[in-house]
């Protein structure tokens, strides 16, 4: 099965008419159909964003590369990009850009502005520096994407304004894009597995795991420059189970709930670990999952521009964060996955549903990174937003129900014990771990005005 990009103008077609087209379907006008002089962020409606972070997921899961740490790292800058884009132009929220002492060069005059214009050039340049090694087909996609949304721009406003625009929306993206090359994490893409690293040996250590027995992906990731954390040790969690091989153990009897989980799973629980699963290559990786879901909610919200730039901002951050605090957390245990215990301590032929990652266990990303984003999405949608998550309807999988964030959060996690790929404590402390994250996010000053 082909896992490439359909061709450039067909993807953007798709995508335009999804995001922008959308609106004209359903009988009503876009709002940046009116004149634009004076006009503010929320005042656009979320087409734009919508297709870009549609496109940014389909650029994850067709690039070389785009491991979940590094899928992470770039929908986080993405999302700060268009916030610190559209933001001037607000009058309910404010930069951030105090937080980064080190991001530089952004404009500050926000006076004639065509807001969708600015976050469309934005959102093309960073997405082409982010994935400067996707291919050429990708690249003309950004290309089309970029030049479709600027035609439509073009028949509603000045090409003075237009262009003024675009150059407002281009710098921005250099702004960002050279402060994000000194966060540890530039080009990740090249480097998921560093051959001068050399993983710890001992008992309950992680070794390399069946089938593929890959080396340990990112071990230096936790090092990275967080966007909100203080450092990569914030949200540390609680110590795992002390390693033991004794059959009357707390640690052998998680290992034997990973066993008996996965030979007696029901239809339900298999199809909950099939759901999340979210493989690099097949998808676009657990941070696009949760990217997938913030983009369904702003479209069932008919949502603002600049809702669409807080929103993706902050789920950005978040998956960012959690995958450098997770990553920290798994190089300073190092413990040893299910598959390696169960075979040489319980049944030598055992295998788990799912592929075991390269990397170590404990804390689980999955729960750590679904804690955090879907964290975030409640306190923007509301602790009790129900949805359904139709992430995977183009392969074949059936949408699933939520009745809160916290509960797909919940759910993503499980997951992983139903898929046998970690042990309890690591998916209940991971979600401890996410909903730290999220508390940082969600207490960053964006918002001039208290939310109603």
């Amino acid at each position: 099965m082909s896992h490439q990009l359909p061709s450039a103008k067909l993807i953007s077609r798709r995508i335009v008419l999804a995001g922008i087209g959308a609106a004209a379907v359903a009988g009503r006008a876009p709002r940046a159909v009116a004149a634009n002089r004076d006009r503010h962020p929320e005042d656009f409606d979320a087409s734009v964003p919508l297709a870009w972070f549609d496109l940014a997921l389909a650029l994850t899961r067709t690039t070389p590369g785009f491991t979940p740490p590094v899928a992470a790292r770039a929908l986080g800058y993405a999302g700060v990009t268009l916030y610190e884009a559209v933001v001037p132009g607000s009058r309910q929220y404010r930069s951030l850009a105090r937080q980064w002492p080190g991001l530089r060069g952004l404009p500050r005059d926000a006076r004639g502005a065509n807001w969708p214009v600015v976050a469309n050039a934005a959102l093309a340049g960073i997405l082409r520096s982010l994935y400067a090694n996707t291919s050429a087909a990708n690249l003309a996609a950004i290309d089309a994407l970029a030049a479709e949304l600027s035609e439509l721009a073009r028949r509603r406003a000045s090409l003075s304004e237009v262009a003024a625009s675009a150059r407002r929306g281009a710098q921005v993206a250099r702004a960002v894009f050279d402060w994000s090359r000194g966060d540890g994490g530039h080009e990740g893409y090249l480097h998921n597995f560093p051959p001068d690293y050399v993983p710890p040996f001992g008992p309950g250590l992680w070794v390399p795991t069946p089938p593929a027995f890959q080396p340990a992906l990112q071990p230096r990731w936790g090092d990275n420059r967080p966007l909100v954390l203080r450092d990569c040790r914030s949200c540390a969690p609680d110590d795992p189970t002390r390693y033991s091989e004794q059959r009357q153990s707390a640690f052998f009897g998680e290992a034997r709930e990973v066993y008996d989980a996965v030979n007696n799973r029901t239809p339900e629980q298999e199809a909950i670990a099939l759901f999340w699963s979210d493989e690099p290559g097949l998808t676009a990786t657990p941070p696009g999952h949760s990217i997938s879901v913030a983009t369904q909610v702003l479209r069932l919200e008919d949502a603002s521009l600049m809702l669409a730039a807080e929103t993706y901002a902050k789920v950005g951050m978040a998956v960012c964060d959690a995958f450098i605090a997770c990553w920290k957390t798994k190089y300073i245990y190092n413990l040893l996955r299910p598959v390696t215990y169960i075979q040489r301590l319980i049944d030598p032929t055992w295998l788990p549903l799912l592929n075991t990652p390269p990397f170590p266990e404990y804390t689980s990303g999955h729960s750590v990174q679904s804690a955090a984003a879907f964290g975030v999405l409640a306190d923007l949608f509301g602790s009790s937003y129900s949805f359904d998550d139709h992430t995977h309807d183009n392969r074949g999988l059936a949408p699933r129900h939520f009745d809160s964030f916290s509960a797909a959060a919940k759910e993503a996690a499980l997951s992983r014990l139903y898929g046998g790929i970690h042990f309890r404590p690591a998916i209940e402390q991971g979600l401890t771990q996410g909903r730290c994250v999220a508390e940082a996010v969600n207490g960053l000053p964006v918002r001039r005005l208290k939310r109603h």
